[in-house]
């Protein structure tokens, strides 16, 4: 059953809650992980900074499969009015690439901390598994993959924003009603 907030063209309460859940976890995430680059190795603070930045991505990691296995199950709502080919093609692009790289980002940087030896608890509360074998050389490569899925991270999350901006503010569509479905178009 809907709620009453649900319009034909949004996504369920559950897929929306989920969208904003994982967009505030991964910003998070990527403020503290630049916020680490500035912070001296070893000390307190970083150590602190980064066990909540590894939190972030573990939390990340299992709302983004929770957000895939519900998008499975429900489908997405048509766009009101239907996308042309091209504006499609895009999305659908920056759409994959955005759930490969939240799956990506976590996955590396699990791999990166694990076979580096740098356990780590999940905000205090209890450890989190190591299931990567303690390999300097893996844990350099994971490193490197993170970087850069972190690059590619922005950049997606960048054409994502600037696409609903897009949408909303030029073509005032109502492609952005799918995740806030109480915006309505102004029309000029």
């Amino acid at each position: 059953m809907s709620d009453s907030s649900e319009s034909p063209g949004s996504y369920s309460y559950a897929l929306r809650a989920l969208h904003w859940l994982i967009a505030a976890v991964i910003l998070t995430a990527i403020v503290l992980g630049v916020a680490t680059l500035g912070l001296e190795r070893g000390t307190p603070l970083r150590v602190f900074v980064l066990t909540v930045h590894k939190s972030l991505g573990v939390t990340a990691l299992v709302l983004v499969v929770a957000r895939i296995v519900v998008r499975v199950i429900e489908k997405a709502p048509a766009y009101v009015p239907p996308l042309t080919a091209l504006n499609h093609a895009g999305a659908g692009i920056v759409h994959l690439g955005l759930y490969a790289l939240m799956l990506a980002m976590p996955i590396s940087g699990y791999i990166d901390s694990g076979a580096g030896k740098h356990d780590f608890s999940w905000f205090g509360l209890f450890m989190v598994p190591n299931f990567v074998p303690e390999d300097k050389a893996l844990s350099h490569l994971a490193g490197q993959a993170h970087y850069w899925f972190a690059l590619l991270i922005g950049a997606a999350l960048i054409a994502h924003i600037v696409g609903a901006i897009w949408h909303a503010a030029v073509k005032k569509d109502f492609v952005f009603t799918r995740m806030w479905p109480s915006w309505r178009p102004k029309r000029a």
